[in-house]
């Protein structure tokens, strides 16, 4: 069984789910785009992951934030507003009548070119619109074990780079860094940032906890997760020290605690680093309550 931070539990539902294409809900076998499309071509996109609780998409308007703000980083209109974006989320899981444990992936690309190549003056038509949605619960051997890391040699990028704050389709450097960390029979990968400090994962964002404190990195070259900040915040709430700053790789050695994050998993426990174990294993004290707070404010998202 495959592990990882986006290990799930298969479910034969979704070779039945219907996939929202540009504005039709579409067989999921029939659901195509274009050899032409920028996204396919370039990886010329941005996209969001949600969550669907009680029938309500989970932070919603921060994802949508998210998404509209990388569209518009990289010159990309979506041609649809927030609120008929919304409505397209939600015609696709009602298509499927779904209501929880489900798992939404909304993916926005510049549009079909004219010819294969990178000059966006290429584009024709609109940007293409495609939502799956699928029944996806987290594999809960993933939590119980935890996840095992290996430190990638790839970098993390600045702004001026690659901004890994904008949920970008090109994702090469960061399936590198993985297939680096599977080759080594980890699970996920590691990632420094150009000064030699400890950014994130390469789906995940990461935090340690030391002496009973919740370390993170700055967040200037690691994702804008959701998740983060919402843990980030409920440490804040319910008087957990919480310090986002510059560490480094022997401190992760000497941690009492790891845990990444991500709108897929939650909060998902680390088990090992470059083979050391994290502490007394996956799941401590700490961890485990920023996991109990945060399953707690997912669940009210769909009350």
């Amino acid at each position: 069984m495959v592990q990882g931070s986006q290990g799930f539990v298969e479910d034969p539902r979704n070779d039945r789910v219907l996939l929202y294409v540009n504005g039709d809900m579409v067989p999921r076998a029939q659901a195509t785009v274009s050899v032409f499309d920028a996204g396919f071509v370039l990886g010329d996109g941005v996209w969001e992951g949600f969550r669907l609780v009680g029938g309500k998409i989970a932070f919603l308007d921060r994802h949508l934030d998210r998404l509209y703000e990388g569209a518009a980083a990289i010159d990309i209109d979506i041609g649809m507003d927030r609120m008929a974006l919304a409505g397209a989320l939600y015609r696709t899981i009602t298509a499927n009548d779904m209501v929880d444990g489900v798992h939404i992936r909304l993916m926005v690309t510049r549009g079909i070119k004219r010819t294969p190549n990178q000059d966006p003056r290429y584009t024709i038509g609109q940007a293409t619109i495609v939502i799956v949605a699928e029944w996806k619960e987290p594999n809960p051997e993933v939590k119980k074990k935890g996840l095992r890391l290996f430190t990638s040699a790839i970098r993390t990028t600045p702004p001026d780079m690659f901004d890994m704050r904008i949920n970008s389709h090109s994702r090469l450097p960061l399936i590198t860094a993985l297939i680096q960390a599977l080759k080594a029979g980890a699970d996920e990968a590691l990632m420094l940032d150009p000064h030699g400090f400890v950014a994130s994962c390469n789906a995940t964002n990461f935090f340690i906890v030391r002496r009973g404190e919740v370390w993170t990195s700055t967040g200037r070259f690691s994702f804008n997760g959701i998740t983060r900040g919402n843990v980030i915040a409920l440490a804040e709430a319910n008087g957990i020290p919480m310090h986002q700053k510059d560490f480094t790789l022997a401190e992760v050695a000497t941690a009492d605690e790891a845990f990444v994050t991500g709108t897929f998993g939650g909060v998902t426990p680390v088990s090992a680093v470059d083979g050391r174990v994290i502490g007394g294993g996956p799941g401590g004290p700490v961890t485990q309550r920023l996991d109990a707070l945060y399953r707690t404010l997912l669940a009210a998202e769909g009350a």
